[in-house]
């Protein structure tokens, strides 16, 4: 499948749900990363269980959510419970292998802003705010990021904190108490950036094909590092192409994007 055919939120989609094989549990957000949940447990971890905010547990949807009180959610849920519960029980002790989460604006170290684009007391835009995500980054084993890659995105400073990944680099995560090792990738229509061993400082692993360095050095906003053996990310398949179609026509059905 030729990736031209694809839009470039369907290619984090897929790259997102293949990282998500071999895993057990994943509480996602909605949008990008409730897709990629969605289409993992189809094509890559038919044993995954999925966790919304909403209280949400184990749900078989056979299209995308348009919100995590969606009917398709809670209508193949294996159970519903409380929102406390849903944190206290299930989040907060650390019973989740991956959270999978959007952003507004991503920096060098996997920190997101959700909250305003501009000052805070003045924003330009005002966004939906943090929702679950402080939580889910702070709580699960690992992080993934799912973000459209430019410069306005993934920027050299954040215009507010609300999600702490890797803070300030190693140790920051230690004194805030928070368990599990952070965001493991950030996933764009470019490249998959992961933390550097050493810095935790976001490194380009791998491109998409026809993507160069150049490309995603112009559309960062930092001076960012590769790693010294960059892998190819593989084209999209027929079955996740067929897949994805499939769970995104009650989207284009309701005029809203695939994902």
């Amino acid at each position: 499948m030729r990736e031209s055919r694809l839009s470039p939120r369907d290619l984090i989609v897929i790259v997102a749900a293949r990282r998500l094989a071999g895993r057990q549990t994943c509480f996602a957000g909605i949008g990008l990363p409730s897709a990629a949940a969605i289409l993992a447990s189809y094509v890559h971890a038919p044993d995954l269980y999925l966790v919304f905010e909403s209280g949400v547990l184990g749900p078989r949807p056979a299209s995308l959510p348009l919100s995590v009180a969606d009917e398709v959610l809670a209508s193949t849920a294996q159970t519903i419970v409380s929102v406390p519960e849903m944190f206290a029980y299930w989040l907060q002790p650390g019973r989740i292998d991956v959270g999978a989460l959007g952003a507004a604006q991503v920096d060098r170290f996997g920190n997101i802003n959700t909250t305003v684009i501009g000052p805070y007391d003045a924003p330009k835009v005002r966004l939906p705010g943090a929702g679950g995500a402080p939580e889910i980054a702070a709580a699960c084993a690992e992080t993934l990021i799912l973000v459209e890659h430019g410069p306005r995105t993934l920027v050299g400073a954040l215009d507010f904190t609300t999600t702490v990944g890797h803070g300030s680099g190693p140790g920051s995560r230690v004194a805030l108490g928070f368990r599990g090792f952070g965001p493991r990738a950030v996933i764009t229509d470019l490249a998959v950036l992961e933390p550097d061993p050493g810095t935790l400082e976001l490194t380009v692993t791998a491109l998409h094909a026809g993507r160069s360095p150049e490309d995603v050095r112009a559309r960062t906003g930092w001076s960012v590092r590769f790693a010294d053996d960059i892998a190819s990310i593989p084209p999209p398949t027929e079955e996740e192409v067929a897949t994805l179609n499939r769970l995104s026509r009650r989207m284009a059905a309701a005029g809203r994007p695939r994902t």
